[in-house]
């Protein structure tokens, strides 16, 4: 789908509750932060510490904080499934990465910031083991996604 086709890019209403969460980190052994088990709440990682992977937990989190259904699963893959597919992103779409080797079932995912030549820049959760903005190379790039109708949770 076409970037003209969806909402306004500033309509990524998920990216200002995303922002808002920079720094959440990972604790060291014998501690666990509390906010990424709370992320972890939104997946089948309900119960799970904070020394899992948790990008996709992050990304599901930001989006239910704004009536939007995410994907429920814990796999960074899983949002090649959701939504809608974008030809090019646009600001707060969700970007799946793959991770090891293309055809693995591993990957990650984040909200796309912008990008040049070489890298795609994300804004995700377990970047370096925090919510922070990282750069990743764009040959990596699976996908991008925007919800469709049928995300958006009844009030």
């Amino acid at each position: 789908m076409s970037a003209s086709k969806i909402a306004h890019p500033a309509a990524a209403a998920w990216m200002p509750i995303a922002i808002a969460e920079h720094g959440v980190r990972r604790l060291g052994p014998g501690e666990s932060n509390p906010r990424i088990v709370e992320y972890n709440s939104h997946t089948n990682l309900a119960g799970y510490d904070d020394k899992v992977s948790w990008c996709s937990s992050f990304i599901n989190w930001c989006l239910v904080n704004v009536g939007i259904r995410g994907t429920g699963s814990a796999l960074a893959r899983s949002w090649l499934e959701w939504g809608v597919n974008l030809d090019n992103p646009v600001y707060g779409c969700i970007v799946v990465l793959t991770r090891d080797h293309p055809s693995s079932w591993k990957g990650h995912v984040g909200f796309y910031l912008r990008h040049d030549a070489e890298y795609i820049y994300l804004f995700g959760g377990n970047q370096r083991q925090e919510v922070r903005e990282l750069a990743y190379a764009r040959t990596r790039v699976l996908g991008y996604r925007w919800p469709d109708a049928s995300s958006f949770e009844q009030r």
